[in-house]
């Protein structure tokens, strides 16, 4: 049996515990009804309580600071392949007509 891991933003796991926290029903049956385990929603707002406004970061559960250093990585790379492929194109048009 495949089991696919489903991602969800984090607009809709602070939804989901805003719920939590103002309907009169309980924890299991939002969770039935949102689709999701009750042990994912009791996760959720276990975050929301202990990190405020840091919980739900992200892909790879990165810290903002994470984040950002991992884009400048990516940047970096990318201009690093750009600079290289100018320099090979500087190489081969520097040689004139054969």
């Amino acid at each position: 049996m495949d089991k696919t891991t489903r991602t969800y933003t984090k607009e809709f796991k602070l939804e989901a515990v805003h719920l939590v926290q103002t309907s009169n029903k309980p924890m299991i049956q939002i969770a039935r009804d949102l689709g999701i385990a009750d042990s994912t929603l009791h996760h959720w707002c276990k975050q929301l309580t202990e990190h405020g406004a840091q919980a739900f970061p992200g892909s790879g559960h990165q810290t903002p600071q994470e984040e950002e250093l991992r884009q400048l990585k990516r940047e970096n790379d990318l201009l690093r392949q750009e600079r290289d492929i100018l320099k090979k194109a500087i190489g081969i048009f520097s040689h004139g007509p054969l």
